[in-house]
C-alpha cells in the first residue's frame, strides 16, 4: 500500500473512532438522563432505570441491526452503524452498571432482589432485541423492501 493509501486509511479510522466517541457522549447523556427520570418517579431502592436503560438499548440494537443489515430496508454506511450500534447504544446500554448493582444488592443480603434484576434483565432484554428485530423485519418487507 502506498503512503498516500495507508494514510487515507488512517484517516477513515479515525474518523470512524471520533464518530464512536460522539455516538458514545450522546448515549452516555441519554442514559443519564433515563435513570435519574426513572429513579425520580419510582425511587431507588430497585435498579428500574438500569432495567429500563437495558431493555430500549436492546431493543434499538436489535431494531437498527436488522433495518440496516444486508438484507434491510434501510442503507447506511459502516461507520453509520458503527456511530449507532458501537457509539450510542454502547454508551446507553449499562451492563456493566447492572453487574454493580446486582452485586450491591446480593453484599446487602437482598438475594431476592438480585435475582430479580437478573431474571427481569436477561429476559426483557432478549425480548427488546427480539422485538427490535422483528419491527424491522417488518419495516423491510413494506413496499417490498428497500424503496
Amino acid at each position: 500500500m502506498d503512503g498516500f493509501a495507508y494514510a487515507a486509511g488512517e484517516r477513515r479510522a479515525l474518523l470512524i473512532y471520533l464518530w464512536i466517541t460522539i455516538g458514545s457522549a450522546i448515549g452516555g447523556a441519554a442514559r443519564y438522563f433515563v435513570s435519574g427520570l426513572v429513579a425520580t418517579h419510582f425511587g431507588e431502592t430497585f435498579p428500574w432505570g438500569t432495567i429500563l436503560i437495558n431493555i430500549s438499548g436492546s431493543f434499538v440494537i436489535g431494531f437498527f441491526a436488522t433495518l440496516t443489515g444486508p438484507d434491510g430496508r434501510l442503507f447506511v454506511s459502516t461507520e453509520v452503524r458503527q456511530f449507532v450500534m458501537v457509539g450510542i447504544c454502547g454508551g446507553y446500554t449499562t451492563f456493566s452498571s447492572f453487574s454493580l448493582q446486582t452485586l450491591n444488592l446480593a453484599r446487602e443480603g437482598d438475594m431476592l432482589r438480585a435475582g430479580a434484576n437478573i431474571g427481569l434483565s436477561l429476559v426483557l432484554c432478549l425480548l427488546g432485541v427480539w422485538l427490535g428485530h422483528i419491527g424491522a423485519l417488518h419495516l423491510n418487507q413494506l413496499d417490498g423492501g428497500r424503496p
